[in-house]
């Protein structure tokens, strides 16, 4: 019997987090907490929030960057998660056919009736990598189309389908993929009449500053892909699972049927890594077309069954708790009482999003005195502003949220799907807080300004 014992070793080690961080995986990470006073010593989290060693508690409106769709440490999943390693199963074989990734692909599917097979990996970048893969492999195309600031993963692949130049940069080569602007149904045909093309891959609601694809824009885009025998991909990574109050975010635009989708984030529940790409029935047999590429594409941990039994409950969660229907209500709530505020601060720009998946923007204000602060920070590095709204939601209201992208003024909200009014209540109150004090041009966080500004030209 081995010795090892969990909660001996973190009640022992535990302090070390920070210092353990620092010294054996990414540095910056640390740094980067302690400069923002964001290096908190959670002890536990349930549902919507964290506890710290003192006992208060703290709102999170980030949910692991969507992750924790249901919240942390759902009872149902984790009983799920109880069963499955109870069970004891013949798990990965991999000359075997388990019941469960069947199961799970079955639920899924149902969700996406013109969808016919899933393939299931470990990951979001892993289900566009695979998306990438077989939409190549079923046009016979090497190029995929992508949209100016789409972010679908950053492992070589997906970071060709990225279009943030900051993700990018210093890894090249990467594929021959193009990108075209968000709306923009000129440029895709321009380069779709180039032949080449295999897919467009897009992200419903793109996670990077909260920007919807126009009305009418994937409908359009899609008969525009199938007249030029492409496929459209939707990545639906963060965007699916109920997240935008509908199961998948293209479902909110009629008669948009993608030939792939690609899902994981909440449904791994919180635990086990997982990433699903589903597809047509055509493109599965023309990827394995005979027994010979049975394994051509495969992964390792793919369809174990801890992961299998986490989505399987959290599929059922998300039935038998209405919560799709629930974040559409929740989310309407919350951007409705966001958006009442926008005559009132001269900050704030625009509210926009779908279901719990809502960006807050703030622009240059009218007013002199604010303009002059506002100028400052613009000139140091853009998306200090939308910082400074951050750091004090953690710092003085415990609630964690954080600014959608790199030079960006946006805010992201993407909490757990089970929050409700009083959630609801408890950010509108400490948001507002922020921005009166930001308004009236407080010492406190415009001096905390001027620090970000200092920070921000010693970086450079």
């Amino acid at each position: 019997m081995t010795g090892f014992d969990l909660g001996a070793l973190l009640a022992e080690r535990g302090g070390e987090r920070y210092d353990l961080h620092s010294r054996h995986l990414n540095h910056q990470l640390p740094r980067m907490l302690h400069t923002l006073g964001f290096d908190k010593v959670y002890e536990r989290a349930e549902g919507a929030y964290f506890w710290d060693a003192d006992g208060q508690d703290y709102l999170d409106m980030l949910a692991g960057f969507g992750v924790m769709g249901l919240g942390r440490h759902h009872p149902v999943v984790r009983q799920a998660l109880h069963d499955v390693l109870d069970a004891q199963l013949a798990d990965l074989t991999r000359f075997d056919c388990q019941p469960l990734p069947g199961l799970l692909a079955e639920k899924l599917l149902a969700h996406a009736p013109h969808l016919d097979r899933v393939f299931f990996g470990n990951s979001g970048a892993e289900a566009v990598e695979t998306a990438l893969k077989f939409a190549r492999y079923a046009t016979g195309r090497p190029r995929v189309l992508y949209c100016d600031h789409a972010f679908h993963g950053l492992t070589t692949g997906a970071l060709s389908v990225n279009g943030e130049d900051g993700f990018r940069d210093g890894f090249a080569p990467l594929l021959p993929d193009t990108a075209v602007p968000l709306g923009d149904l000129s440029a895709l045909e321009r380069e779709l009449r180039r032949g080449d093309v295999a897919a467009l891959v897009i992200e419903p609601i793109q996670g990077k500053g909260v920007l919807p694809a126009p009305p009418g824009f994937l409908a359009a885009a899609q008969e525009l892909l199938h007249r030029h025998k492409a496929l459209l991909i939707a990545d639906e990574v963060q965007t699916g699972l109920g997240r935008t109050g509908d199961f998948f975010a293209y479902q909110h635009e009629a008669g948009v049927e993608p030939d792939l989708v690609c899902v994981a984030k909440t449904l791994s529940g919180g635990y086990v890594p997982v990433g699903a790409t589903l597809g047509k029935d055509w493109i599965f047999k023309k990827v394995y077309s005979s027994m010979d590429r049975v394994l051509v594409h495969s992964a390792s941990f793919g369809a174990n069954a801890q992961a299998m039994a986490a989505g399987l409950a959290v599929l059922a969660v998300l039935e038998d708790e209405d919560l799709v229907a629930h974040a559409r209500r929740t989310g309407d709530l919350l951007r409705t009482r966001l958006a009442a505020l926008t005559d009132r601060y001269e900050l704030l720009h625009e509210v926009r999003g779908r279901g719990l998946m809502i960006g807050i923007e703030f622009g240059r204000p009218r007013s002199l005195g604010l303009r002059g602060r506002w100028t400052m920070l613009q000139a140091a590095r853009k998306g200090l502003f939308a910082q400074m709204v951050v750091v004090p939601l953690l710092r003085r209201h415990r609630i964690l949220t954080q600014v959608s992208g790199d030079h960006l003024e946006v805010i992201k909200l993407i909490p757990p799907l089970i929050i409700g009014e009083r959630e609801v209540d408890r950010f509108v109150d400490a948001f507002t807080s922020v921005m009166d004090e930001a308004h009236a041009g407080s010492g406190l966080l415009w001096d905390f300004g001027r620090t970000l500004v200092k920070q921000a030209v010693a970086h450079r």
